[in-house]
């Protein structure tokens, strides 16, 4: 619990997400490493956040590099060994920082050991451990159920003469979650990583579980154009989304429950996404707290979105999370901002001053654009697939700079790297932002205000107005009450309001001025501030 609030350390918390092959490479061999993560925890811990979550580092064959895991208990020789793991988790904890680790639960990669002996043929005790079925009668798959990377979500195997489903790429099958078995087997994992010492988990596509037993056909989606992927034709009702799915996720909490102070986050990706973060974090069998993917597939973001955002947890239920950017989705400072500095700003304000907790991509606290990555240096299977369309998470992962030295920027001592360093990326590294009017310095203040402020935390929201350029909002908490007020255009505002009569303007770097009730904003401009009480 955190001592000065008596709420558990995650509510409310930042917590910054590590890419561990693209965050420092510590042997120069081109990929980044967790002594690469040790490296540099003393910088994460400077920041002011609560914790970190770390992507994947387990065993793997590297074909979506890291979620296609080959041994869940396992570290690849790639990132290191089960010792340097703990001595992550030991440094972490030595600084202050909670660290949660990834889990992939939805499906293995087809190297591993499981999937092996359940292709085998379909009388092996792990037969039914992952999602085969017989084909239609004409030999085409069992349904019209689409994967997320492009095609059927189907791939025939000739041992067995039967498909297996696979949501994402055809390396990576689905393993079968309503055999109790496997939940059995998934569980002793988690037991497994908790036992050494981790605070929780993220937990990847965690509505994609389970699948329709019956195997029903996906009915057609409602668009206006043809998406870009195809499975974007349907309405995800019986490939994901199951009911029948939390039951297994109440079976997972029960065993959260059972150690002291750990958590888990989902990730969700549904149709109805706010209605799915609700269904996944409201009761004491459900996710502590689940982020979708509401601004992470955004391309703009204006005051609307985020009252929307709010707006589904008027009832203060449950508890969500929210994020701009991760290892998925294009840099938001490119995505949302167009490399503007100071529209960046004011949208990572944005964020930070919503009731939920946070989550923080590497390289955001810089204000880092997306990379450039040439056709001929992509390695996601994604971007890959879907070529030339504007697909692709390479971006996000190029890596990160520690050093204004080109041509690597001390993120390793190789000439090149799995991915390339962006030559625009050097400058925006921590050492060349040593200004009190760096944007590294902004996100440090503001991280530093949201965790030293009980009502930014943990308080209620009330959204005061909201229109096509300004966005204000108070959050209560007791007798702490902070409001505040951002200019999402690039020209000058001016916003009025009784409430701000004797409110005290806090330090927030957003070149914002309060006077007698009025907060003046220059372009992509705020303000936060605490209200007298009354």
């Amino acid at each position: 619990m955190n001592s000065a609030t008596d709420a558990p350390w995650w509510r409310g918390a930042t917590i910054y997400q590590i890419y561990p092959l693209s965050f420092c490479d510590s042997n120069g061999d081109g990929w980044g490493d967790l002594p690469g993560v040790l490296a540099h925890l003393d910088h994460v811990a400077s920041l002011g956040v609560d914790g970190v979550w770390l992507s994947p580092f387990f065993t793997t064959p590297l074909k979506d590099f890291g979620y296609d895991v080959a041994d869940y208990c396992g570290v690849d020789p790639v990132f290191g060994t089960l010792a340097d793991f703990d001595a992550v988790v030991a440094r972490a904890h030595a600084l202050g920082l909670k660290l949660i680790i990834d889990q992939v639960y939805s499906h293995t990669a087809d190297a591993h050991a499981w999937f092996t002996e359940s292709r085998a043929d379909r009388t092996n005790s792990k037969a039914d451990w992952y999602v085969w079925a017989d084909p239609r009668p004409d030999g085409t798959p069992p349904n019209n159920w689409q994967s997320l990377f492009g095609g059927p979500a189907w791939e025939w195997d000739p041992r067995r003469r039967q498909y297996f489903l696979h949501n994402f790429l055809t390396s990576q099958p689905d393993l079968n979650l309503h055999n109790v078995a496997v939940q059995n087997a998934i569980l002793d994992v988690a037991r497994f990583w908790l036992d050494r010492g981790v605070d929780g988990f993220r937990l990847d596509v965690a509505n994609y579980y389970m699948h329709d037993v019956a195997l029903r056909d996906n009915p057609k989606a409602d668009y206006l154009k043809p998406p870009n992927r195809p499975h974007q034709f349907q309405k995800r009702l019986y490939d994901s989304n199951r009911p029948e799915n939390l039951a297994f996720i109440a079976r997972l909490r029960g065993v959260l429950d059972s150690y002291p102070d750990r958590m888990a986050v989902g990730e969700l990706v549904a149709d109805d996404e706010l209605a799915a973060q609700r269904a996944y974090t409201i009761g004491d069998d459900r996710l502590h707290t689940a982020y979708s993917f509401q601004f992470l597939y955004a391309r703009d973001l204006k005051p609307a979105d985020f009252v929307k955002a709010m707006g589904a947890w008027s009832d203060g239920q449950g508890w969500p999370s929210w994020s701009l950017g991760n290892h998925d989705v294009p840099r938001f400072a490119s995505r949302l901002c167009s490399d503007n500095p100071a529209h960046t700003r004011v949208m990572l304000a944005a964020l930070l001053a919503l009731r939920g907790t946070i989550f923080l991509y590497q390289g955001e606290e810089l204000g880092l654009p997306d990379g450039a990555v040439s056709y001929e240096r992509l390695r996601d299977p994604e971007a890959i697939r879907f070529w030339p369309a504007p697909i692709g998470r390479d971006g996000a992962r190029t890596p990160m700079p520690w050093t204004p030295q080109p041509p690597m920027a001390g993120f390793t001592s190789a000439p090149d790297a799995w991915l390339p360093m962006d030559p625009r990326h050097p400058p925006f590294s921590a050492p060349a932002q040593s200004g009190p009017d760096s944007f590294l310095a902004f996100a440090r203040g503001l991280i530093g205000l949201r965790r030293a402020s009980p009502a930014l935390r943990l308080g209620a929201v009330e959204i005061i107005h909201a229109d096509a350029a300004l966005l204000a909002l108070t959050r209560r908490h007791g007798d702490s009450v902070v409001a505040v007020v951002l200019n999402f255009s690039d020209q000058a505002q001016a916003f009025t309001d009784p409430a701000l009569i004797g409110a005290t303007a806090l330090p927030c770097g957003l070149a914002g001025q309060l006077h007698e009730g009025v907060a003046t904003l220059p372009g992509f401009g705020g303000v936060f501030a605490t209200l007298a009480r009354r």
